[in-house]
């Protein structure tokens, strides 16, 4: 395969993107309900439509700039509010909160991985469509694996973190949710020191073992970077 042009790139990583940060805060929107706070499906949150999702630097600027510099891309979405207080059981309820959007994104791969077979199927017969299809499969398959595992990562606010908290008992709980004001911080030391890719590429890598069409993400993947 060619190297791939700039509008290629936005292309195949765009919708993936969208729909993984989309569907994942729409996870956490629709457990929330189910358990009790109906927040998010009275603000219109529980949606696979983006719109309501997209934040402007988290979903537009920061992966348009990152595919440009970098010729990989990351985002997130407008976080879903949830209200602690109506969970049935508040400590509890939030760790399984947290823990469906991560779910949901390998899910999603799982879900590219499977077009990702369909596509390759085509690829001899309808090459125009398969060859398109497969790299954005790729791409798709990619991109949620790494939001799962950035989002496992335990820091709060990441999911990972409050599903620690939920797991905890409630006094050591409390202490470990001080940690959430300098969440922020701690997620750009590790990333400006390169710490964050040796978390999560076990993960990753893990994960696309455990999926059908592994040897196709392997073969395809370098083809998405520059």
């Amino acid at each position: 395969m060619d190297e791939l042009t700039l509008v290629q790139r936005i292309a195949v990583w765009a919708l993936p993107l969208i729909f993984a940060v989309t569907v994942h805060e729409a996870a956490h929107g629709w457990v929330a309900d189910r358990l009790g706070d109906p927040t998010a499906r009275k603000l219109g949150r529980i949606t696979f439509n983006p719109l309501p999702h997209i934040d402007l630097v988290g979903t537009i600027l920061v992966p348009v700039l990152m595919l440009v510099f970098t010729g990989f891309l990351i985002g997130w979405a407008k976080p879903v509010p949830v209200s602690v207080g109506r969970l049935r059981s508040p400590k509890r309820d939030m760790a399984i909160v947290a823990a469906a959007g991560p779910g949901v994104n390998l899910l999603m791969a799982f879900f590219w991985s499977l077009v990702l077979l369909l596509a390759h199927s085509l690829i001899h017969s309808a090459q125009v469509i398969a060859l398109p299809l497969l790299l954005m499969a790729v791409a798709g398959v990619f991109v949620n694996l790494v939001l799962m595992a950035i989002n496992l990562l335990p820091v709060p606010p990441l999911d990972g973190g409050r599903i620690v908290t939920g797991l905890l008992p409630m006094a050591a709980a409390r202490i470990y949710a001080r940690i959430e004001p300098f969440g922020m911080v701690i997620l750009i030391l590790l990333l400006v020191y390169g710490i964050i890719g040796k978390l999560i590429w076990p993960i990753i890598s893990g994960a696309i073992e455990l999926l059908p069409g592994t040897d196709l993400v392997q073969g395809i993947l370098p083809v998405l970077f520059p």
